[in-house]
């Protein structure tokens, strides 16, 4: 299983701490150093619409021009942008077998994914 995220994200922490208070492994990818490229963010927007993969509530999307945010339109657009700004991908994205099994982090969404009650 793999978590992939940013190491100073507070919402990537939390899914890190959960993870290891119930003693479940994880390999952690950092988006920081390359791990999010083509062929995986190509893969995952088969899996999950753009609209969910780009994160439009966090600071990296405020801080984009209107003119930026105006191209975003598609699933081409939102992967070029993913792919220029890592940051723009909603966190932490938890992927087992090569399927995303959650986006963002809820702890009852997590107990939901590991059956645990």
């Amino acid at each position: 299983m793999k978590l992939y995220g940013i190491p100073n994200c507070n919402t990537v922490k939390k899914a890190r701490d959960w993870l290891t208070i119930n003693a479940i492994a994880y390999e952690f990818q950092d988006f920081k150093k390359g791990v999010a490229d083509k062929v995986l963010l190509t893969d995952w927007l088969k899996q999950q619409p753009w609209e969910k993969l780009v994160n439009r509530t966090g600071m990296t999307w405020r801080n984009l021009s209107d003119t930026e945010k105006s191209i975003v339109i598609d699933s081409a657009s939102a992967l070029n942008l993913m792919l220029e700004k890592t940051s723009v991908i909603k966190r932490p994205v938890l992927v087992k077998d090569g399927q995303i099994i959650s986006l963002g982090f809820s702890e009852q969404a997590y107990k939901e994914a590991f059956s645990i009650k």
